[in-house]
């Protein structure tokens, strides 16, 4: 799986922070997570909130399982190694 293909968001506000995964190239979806309060950093790879699909993969669970195991692992991996402040400001993210 290529995590290249992923975008983490992060929304702060009043409620707190909300994290968002999403694939960007084909099949496009959407996940929501929050944070992990067991994991030993008290976020870990996050626990699905959310999972927004397109309607052709409804009920089709096995073949969006490496996604969103994919999507899991590219939240960890993001929060490991941030892109710099200047880069995401850069791109308007």
């Amino acid at each position: 799986m290529n995590l290249s293909q992923f975008l983490r968001i992060e929304r702060e506000g009043k409620d707190g922070s909300r994290h968002y995964v999403l694939h960007t190239h084909d099949p496009k979806f959407s996940m929501e997570l929050t944070p992990d309060g067991a994991a030993p950093d008290k976020m870990g790879r996050g626990v699905i909130k959310r999972v927004c699909v397109p309607n052709s993969w409804a009920g089709d669970y096995p073949k969006y399982a490496k996604f969103i195991t994919a999507a899991q692992d590219f939240f960890e991996q993001s929060r490991e190694n941030p892109a710099p402040k200047l880069e995401t400001r850069r791109l308007g993210v």
